[in-house]
């Protein structure tokens, strides 16, 4: 039985190393094709959070959240295939900070295409 359960943390971890290389090796100077598609949606956070709050948050610059998810996912998914705590709660930690920021759902209308299917999308990730 661990065999099986090595191999299945093996390919649980495999999304998460791949996509770590990808963004790895897409990073370039200027945080790769991550942190243009991150840019426009930690806009919009950070406008909600000051409209909702009343704090003023400082820009962000993508560079280093594109790197910590980067050490996020790479780490985490390394300590997982090591059947370590640590690795489950960095994975954890990524996919509980930057899922509702990719698919944020709450921006558009009930009733668009959008929000439908970046709901579904938000719902299957959560599970």
């Amino acid at each position: 039985m661990g065999f099986v359960s090595f191999v299945g943390r093996v390919l649980f971890a495999s999304v998460f190393l791949r996509s770590a290389y990808q963004e790895f090796s897409e990073f370039g100077t200027d945080g790769g094709p991550a942190a243009k598609a991150l840019k426009p949606k930690f806009n919009i956070l950070t406008k909600n959070i000051n409209s909702y709050l009343g704090v003023a948050l400082p820009p962000i610059d993508m560079k280093p959240v594109i790197m910590a998810a980067i050490a996020l996912k790479g780490l985490g998914g390394l300590l997982f295939i090591l059947d370590s705590n640590v690795g489950n709660f960095l994975l954890i930690l990524y996919l509980r900070f930057f899922t509702p920021i990719v698919y944020d759902f709450y921006n558009y209308d009930t009733g668009s295409t959008e929000y439908v299917q970046l709901f579904i999308m938000f719902n299957q990730v959560r599970q």
